[in-house]
């Protein structure tokens, strides 16, 4: 484990230099804060996108001729841009982050006025309506439902008076998919451990802060309570057989995100033990190869890095100081952040319409 752990910290340096400006590493290596000229480096991405209609991927059913021939915008005032739904509700989602933590950021204006754009009351109605559609109760299920929560717990925390006008807009939409959700949860027999969208643990994550930050009990019960039914009694985690080549989730870790804040941490602790053993931890700290930027698939798997460094450093932080996966986890962390992070910006659309979301994540969530 020590060898491990010295080749970790060498791959760290190295990556970290190519990146150096975006964020800073303390001098132990377990701690990474984003810097402001990072916040304006990524905060220029869906801000080039947000009004950007095409290319588009609605995912949309049909139900008539003329449903079918509604253009992007028509479908989705409010999220149309981002080449899908979900990403551009997590590239608003990114955009009131960076405010909040940077509000001198040299892009605030941009960023107000691109936001208040697109969530306005009238906007978010019409984004309702298509909720109600009696085919839609699928429709960006958990994936899409969860970023849509996790926005509006970013705006419900914010004191600035356009957050506080959004959050008011976007509620009766986050309403809406609570009551979707609560509906879906006793009915779901089985989780989803897929390393893409409808992974349920990653869903759960993000529901359930939102939950605990709107004081929302009975949601957060029933989070809860489905939670522990899914995955306290899973063992032995396949880890070995990850990533998957478009995964830009790991099943493992983000299953593991979610039970640390489920259960207490002596708990977790024996859950963990039990569930990721050390070789399939070792496996997981291993980067993933991205062999090709331009394919709108293979890049998920830069999305992977990001999405398991927030995985490493929240479980980091659930594990005791004297544990030896600690200082592994939060290694790795920042190896895997470090990574993709100069990859950014690579210019090509498949990876620069999402990306930077789950960088900021990364970067920011505690």
């Amino acid at each position: 484990m020590y060898k491990l752990l010295l080749f970790l910290l060498c791959c760290v340096q190295i990556n970290f230099a190519q990146a150096q400006s975006l964020f800073i590493v303390n001098k132990d290596s377990t701690v990474f804060t984003l810097t402001e000229a990072g916040a304006l480096h990524l905060a220029t991405l869906p801000l080039k996108c947000l009004d950007v209609e095409y290319p588009n991927k609605t995912s949309h059913t049909s139900l008539s001729k003329e449903n079918h021939i509604l253009t992007p915008k028509e479908l989705h005032p409010a999220f149309y841009g981002c080449f899908d739904w979900h990403s551009c509700v997590h590239g608003h989602w990114m955009l009131v982050k960076l405010l909040k933590q940077f509000p001198n950021l040299k892009e605030a204006g941009k960023i107000r006025t691109a936001i208040a754009k697109n969530i306005t009351t009238s906007n978010i109605e019409a984004e309702l309506q298509y909720f109600h559609s009696p085919i839609a109760k699928t429709w960006e299920r958990t994936y899409g439902w969860a970023w849509l929560l996790k926005l509006q717990q970013e705006l419900i925390s914010f004191n600035d008076k356009d957050a506080i006008a959004w959050s008011k807009a976007l509620q009766p939409l986050c309403d809406t998919i609570v009551n979707m959700w609560m509906q879906y949860l006793p009915k779901q027999t089985y989780p989803n451990r897929t390393g893409v969208h409808p992974n349920t643990a990653f869903g759960l994550v993000l529901a359930l802060d939102y939950a605990r930050a709107a004081k929302h009990k009975v949601f957060e019960s029933a989070i809860t309570k489905a939670a522990i039914d899914l995955f306290l009694k899973d063992s032995n985690a396949p880890a070995l057989w990850e990533p998957n080549g478009t995964d830009f989730l790991s099943p493992a870790l983000e299953e593991a995100d979610l039970m640390r804040r489920i259960l207490p941490q002596k708990e977790f602790i024996i859950w963990f033990n039990n569930f990721l053993p050390q070789k399939s931890l070792e496996h997981l700290l291993q980067l993933p190869e991205v062999s090709d930027r331009s394919d709108y698939q293979i890049v998920h798997l830069d999305g992977l890095h990001f999405s398991r460094s927030w995985c490493m450093k929240g479980i980091a932080n659930a594990l005791p100081k004297n544990d030896a996966r600690k200082k592994l986890l939060q290694v790795g962390a920042i190896q895997h952040l470090a990574k993709s992070l100069p990859h950014i910006v690579s210019g090509n659309y498949g990876g620069e319409h999402w990306l930077a979301s789950f960088a900021v994540y990364a970067l920011t969530e505690q």
